[in-house]
């Protein structure tokens, strides 16, 4: 009888060294896959690597990209829902992925809410307002008054529906009480082409596209859509300042998790996110790419995710723009 008790108890303490030492390492302690919805060389993907790069020198971990681009990003976030939640696979999300697209199409391969944990806030982009080099538009005011004069007439496109680029032209429509043309490209350098032929009047693209055209002479920037002057173009004026008060779009993008992943992990990948951010090469970068970096917990992550949708779903709606597949 002793025999079998010392036996039992050599098997429960074995159990639990056995546990112990399963647990014992330090999060992370194996590669993190990084998925990416959209192709390699875009600016998502270049400002994710630039991010994973220093986030491996910090932690000693492996961090592997994963492009899966297709369906407006919703192909990546899908791969993410369905990934272990075990910290070992996250994503980048934005804008597009965890706001707009929650309104725009009928329906997705994930629930925001119900599949997914935002863990941080990396970054935010902005769009400047142009307009080609030999538009007699001079200013915002010059093009609100045009618009005005002439409903109907005057035009603008974007790299696809639901992109900033779109979005910031329907909230500046809706803002300055203006009915212009939208027009879809199948990518921004189209759109950018139609607007140097004189066959667009104005485009909104980001900031990092828009300065070496202004730089060369090709078109004017009239506004950027931030609240604040931008560093990449401290001369150009912000809608807000141009008349249309409160005007803003920014094509944020974060970090989000499988839903169900560990809050310790959560808060570790967080802090470990906030301190890639701060690396001079990381602000460097981000900022050549028209970038600011961000900061913040995964509870004001989720916070500025609630806001953007409700955002955007009122500017969806009051469109009447039609709901995609």
């Amino acid at each position: 009888m002793r025999t079998t008790l010392f036996r039992g108890l050599s098997a429960l303490a074995l159990g639990a060294v056995l546990s112990a030492t399963a647990t014992a390492g330090a999060y992370p302690d194996k590669p993190i896959t990084f998925v990416v919805p959209s192709a390699a060389g875009g600016s998502p993907d270049v400002l994710s690597r630039l991010i994973t790069t220093q986030l491996a020198r910090d932690t000693g971990a492996t961090v592997v990209v994963e492009n899966r681009p297709g369906a407006a990003g919703n192909i990546g976030i899908a791969l993410v829902k369905r990934a272990a939640p075990d910290g070992y696979t996250v994503g980048y999300g934005n804008i597009n992925t965890l706001a707009v697209n929650r309104s725009l199409f009928k329906r997705l391969p994930y629930d925001v809410d119900q599949d997914l944990t935002p863990v941080a806030h990396l970054f935010d982009l902005y769009n400047a307002l142009i307009v080609p080099a030999d538009s007699p538009i001079k200013s915002v005011q010059d093009l609100i008054d045009r618009a005005r004069k002439e409903p109907g007439r005057l035009s603008y496109g974007a790299s696809g529906v639901g992109t900033t680029g779109h979005m910031g032209g329907e909230l500046f429509k809706s803002m300055a009480k203006v009915n212009v043309m939208f027009i879809p490209y199948n990518g921004g350098p189209a759109a950018i082409q139609d607007l140097l032929g004189g066959r667009l009047d104005y485009l909104f693209v980001n900031t990092s596209e828009a300065t070496p055209l202004v730089k060369s002479g090709k078109v004017r920037a009239i506004g950027v859509s931030s609240l604040k002057r931008l560093a990449l173009m401290p001369d150009v004026p912000t809608l807000d300042e141009a008349g249309l008060k409160g005007y803003e779009t920014v094509a944020w993008g974060g970090v989000v998790a499988p839903k169900g992943t560990p809050a310790d992990v959560v808060a570790t990948l967080n802090a470990a996110i906030q301190k890639a951010l701060q690396a001079p090469e990381v602000r460097t970068g981000l900022a050549t790419l028209g970038a600011e970096p961000a900061t913040g917990s995964p509870a004001e992550f989720k916070q500025l995710i609630d806001r953007e949708t409700a955002k955007w779903q009122q500017i969806i709606d009051a469109a009447g723009i039609e709901k995609l597949d």
